[in-house]
């Protein structure tokens, strides 16, 4: 079965878990080509058809060619775009702590259209949209998880938590999973935002990760969790001795995951053991 992940590599685990050490502030991107962009930035980049998209602080998404690193287009919004672009079929999905979530032509920057929320979509929280069989999701600092269709950004469900919704939902087989401020993390029917149930734990929770039936996430109590994915009965956790703010990664029955104990760990996907950990210098 196909895994889906938030995190492309282990690569970048190990790098959330030193930037996670690093003060946020303003720098300088600089890249082959002398473009340079002053600004702070939490976006991820997304690479689709030789374009990279990028949000950054200063209100803007940006579009390079991948090649030259030359500008295609730039986006201005409201408010810091702190959420990753998601792109998918020709469009570009973003959200902007203006409170609303964009969507614009990947090619040409032309807004298709913009949908606001109660609360911002950026800043404080990186929650960037998660596209699938038609429907946009995405969290907000309003509480809520949205889902929106995405050709035209009409509304079609969202589901009230207790508290912010601060990281990019996962959505897999039917179902989206998500957490929450409210400590919990949940399984919603991804056509109609029922519940299908909800798991408590001790404090703020990561993106899940979805394989073979299991979901994975990290939290802040110094866990890491494995749920049956159909039930959201405990399948295991493991406790590392610093926080886990980054999301797991899966790859051939192993889950990977960093910590701020300053360890990146393997661990059985399926038992919960430990392979190994490796201790990084932060």
């Amino acid at each position: 079965m196909r895994a889906h992940t938030s995190l492309s590599s282990i690569a970048t685990i190990l790098l959330v878990v030193v930037l996670a050490a690093l003060p946020a502030a303003a720098f300088t991107v600089r890249v082959e080509n002398n473009y340079t962009n002053e600004g702070t930035m939490y976006s991820s980049p997304t690479v689709a058809n030789w374009i990279v998209y990028f949000g950054c602080w200063d209100h803007n998404i940006y579009a390079l060619n991948a090649g030259t690193g030359m500008k295609v287009w730039n986006y201005t919004t409201k408010g810091a775009v702190a959420s990753s672009p998601t792109v998918a079929n020709g469009i570009v999905y973003f959200g902007s702590d203006d409170h609303n979530v964009y969507a614009l032509n990947a090619r040409t920057g032309v807004k298709v259209w913009n949908y606001t929320a109660a609360g911002g979509i950026a800043s404080r929280s990186y929650s960037s949209p998660t596209v699938a069989n038609g429907i946009v999701y995405f969290g907000s600092d309003d509480h809520n998880v949205y889902a929106l269709n995405a050709q035209t950004g009409v509304k079609v469900w969202n589901y009230v938590t207790g508290d912010p919704v601060l990281h990019r939902p996962t959505v897999a087989n039917g179902i989206v999973y998500f957490g929450s401020d409210d400590h919990n993390v949940y399984a919603l029917n991804a056509t109609t935002g029922t519940k299908v149930w909800s798991y408590v734990t001790g404090n703020f929770v990561t993106s899940p990760t979805v394989a073979n039936g299991i979901v994975y996430f990290g939290c802040w109590d110094h866990n890491i969790y494995a749920l049956n994915a159909r039930t959201g009965m405990k399948v295991w956790n493991y406790t590392s001795k610093g926080a886990v703010a980054s999301s797991p990664t899966f790859a051939n029955g192993i889950v990977y995951f960093g910590s701020y104990d300053g360890n990146i760990y393997a661990l059985n996907a399926r038992t919960g053991g430990k392979l190994w950990n490796y201790m990084t210098g932060a």
